[in-house]
């Protein structure tokens, strides 16, 4: 009975560590539906809600004070060092480089660059939009804020949306976009809200963001995460550019390894007639021959070298040949 070898962990990580021969095809890249339009075009209609709250100074604008006023950092100071060492999971750096390395062997392993482009183009969108919307509107945080119940927009502030909430939206998020089967892509987004989530409850605990900018950073990042699917075919086309580069140069590399290269020509330039003359009856060294065919022992001739202690035999005969009777 033949019965197959079991596998240990360690034998199933490097398994998964090996590349697939090809890439793979049960890929599906997300298409801009009628469902998924009609959903960027309620989350930008909230978008916009939520700034025009802020301008006139609604209701939201109270609920920011309040919320402020409260300070969760004093009324829950146990978890102050818990909230500081989670909030990382929203900053740019530390986060776009761990999801970048682990789509960066997604992109070595099925032979594709999408991962890697479509998180770079998210990245793109959200240095844009969010950061001219910062700008733009220039709020002042709550540590900053200058006069009680005041929007505090066009004051040079940097906070509205948060960049925190929406870059954590977006760097977690595209791990959903581009998960590979439905069950990843349910299980990837429910972790990336709850992330998110986290994250922006965390700066509102610090105080370092109203609620509204909290509210307004995950509205941003879901709405860049709607719109991707309609940057596809610029991602498409730029994989194409990137592969037929590296075609050219790997041809143009193995052609100039293959072509030999010729080594310049030896010029012998003749000697005069003196030195000529000279290095004729130039003593020349003797040359030494190399010894003659294998003989056996049997057949050389014994020599006694010259100056020899050992007295001669004259009885001796060599060996091999025949010797001569005792008397």
């Amino acid at each position: 009975m033949r019965t197959e070898p079991k596998l240990t962990r360690l034998d199933r990580v490097f398994a998964r560590l090996d590349r697939e021969p090809e890439r793979p095809a049960h890929i599906d890249v997300p298409k801009m539906s009628r469902h998924r339009i009609v959903l960027v075009a309620a989350t930008a209609a909230f978008y916009g809600a939520i700034v025009w709250a802020v301008v006139i100074t609604s209701w939201l604008v109270r609920l920011d004070w309040q919320v402020m006023f409260f300070r969760p950092y004093q009324q829950w100071s146990e978890i102050h060092w818990f909230v500081d060492y989670y909030v990382v999971l929203g900053q740019r750096g530390p986060t776009a480089v761990m999801v970048a390395a682990w789509l960066g062997w997604r992109s070595w392993r099925q032979h594709t660059l999408r991962p890697l482009l479509a998180l770079g183009v998210s990245l793109l969108l959200l240095n844009i939009t969010v950061g001219a919307a910062k700008y733009g509107m220039g709020r002042l945080g709550p540590h900053y804020a200058t006069v009680i119940g005041s929007n505090e927009m066009w004051r040079g502030g940097d906070i509205f949306p948060s960049g925190h909430t929406a870059n954590a939206v977006v760097t977690w998020g595209i791990l959903a976009y581009l998960a590979s089967t439905a069950r990843a892509q349910r299980w990837l987004s429910a972790v990336s809200a709850v992330t998110s989530l986290g994250v922006g409850l965390a700066t509102v605990y610090l105080g370092t963001h109203w609620l509204s900018d909290v509210l307004l950073g995950w509205v941003a990042g879901l709405l860049i995460m709607l719109a991707l699917p309609w940057f596809e075919p610029l991602i498409a086309r730029a994989e194409v550019r990137i592969f037929e580069l590296r075609d050219r140069l790997r041809s143009r590399w193995s052609s100039t390894a293959s072509v030999p290269v010729s080594a310049p020509p030896v010029v012998v330039t003749p000697l005069p007639a003196d030195r000529e003359d000279a290095a004729a009856r130039a003593p020349r060294a003797p040359a030494y021959l190399a010894p003659g065919p294998h003989t056996a022992r049997s057949e050389r001739t014994p020599v006694t070298p010259a100056g020899s202690r050992r007295p001669p035999h004259p009885e001796r005969h060599p060996r091999g040949s025949a010797s001569s009777a005792h008397p």
